[in-house]
């Protein structure tokens, strides 16, 4: 595969976006960040960090409804497929990554944000919230992983073919399975398999972090056919390690096909969390 054919299915996405969604490249010690800004200039912002292998225009149906109160940022991530340039300090541990968004938000003018996060860009989100907690003011997270437990392993067994010899096909052999081959948009499945092929891919791991220790108001999203981890066990940690937390279940959403899948339910129940934001601001230093 060739990067020209994951540019083109990149623009075909792009062009799902509002009209008027601006496209920045904010400049970091990391190299240049592709970030996708819709929503009113003067409105709050709100930060998404997308999941691996997505994209930050993985958030094309739900980018209408949330730039329609709120000043959207969705972010190429440091790493990952996109248009994010990894240059100059190299990045190496989640450290740099969290260093790295330090200075994307700097460099996008933004001192206090709201922020969320699916699969890996909620694990990323949690880990920025623990950092810098004076920049976040509530913190969502759609489905994520490595946060409240691990992998199912009958997951990583799958996702084995395409991590050993990416290619388009194994990926959406990958992707059918996990979604039921149900509920997945055929422009963002392209970006996807296409993405996995890429060569200079280098998704930073790192280990669970310290949940209970989160200081902001914290929302959490779960797909209800999510194969990627045991989705009881996950709900019923999150409750007891967030007490003053939410916790609810995306009915018929499976872990890949979000944040698309049933996006109304989806954007009501974030836009009905950050509605509270005065709220947050109040109780951030619980």
């Amino acid at each position: 595969m060739s990067s020209s054919e994951f540019d083109l299915a990149y623009d075909a996405l792009r062009a799902r976006w509002p009209q008027s969604t601006e496209e920045r490249d904010v400049a970091t010690p990391y190299g240049p960040t592709r970030v996708h800004v819709y929503g009113p200039a003067d409105g709050t912002p709100l930060v998404l960090l997308p999941g691996g292998g997505a994209t930050g225009l993985a958030w094309f149906a739900n980018a209408a409804a949330l730039g329609g109160r709120y000043r959207i940022h969705a972010v190429d991530l440091l790493g990952d497929a996109g248009r994010t340039v990894r240059r100059g300090t190299p990045l190496k541990t989640a450290d740099d990554l969290i260093a790295w968004l330090d200075a994307l938000l700097d460099g996008l003018g933004l001192a206090r944000t709201h922020l969320c996060g699916h699969s890996y860009g909620a694990w990323l989100a949690v880990r920025y919230a623990l950092h810098a907690p004076q920049r976040v003011d509530r913190l969502a997270l759609v489905d994520p992983t490595q946060v409240f437990a691990g992998f199912r392993p009958g997951y990583l067994l799958r996702a084995l073919p395409t991590l050993i010899r990416p290619n388009e096909g194994r990926a959406r052999a990958f992707l059918a399975w996990e979604t039921g081959d149900d509920h997945l948009d055929e422009t963002w499945q392209r970006v996807y398999a296409l993405a996995t092929t890429l060569p200079g891919r280098k998704l930073v791991a790192g280990g669970r972090p310290p949940a209970a220790d989160l200081r902001m108001p914290v929302l959490v999203l779960l797909a209800e056919h999510s194969r990627a981890h045991p989705v009881g066990k996950v709900a019923e940690r999150a409750r007891r390690t967030l007490p003053q937390g939410e916790v609810a279940v995306l009915p018929g959403a499976t872990h890949h096909s979000l944040p698309f899948t049933a996006p109304k339910e989806l954007n009501d129940r974030l836009l009905d969390f950050l509605a509270r934001e005065s709220e947050g601001r109040g109780t951030a230093a619980r």
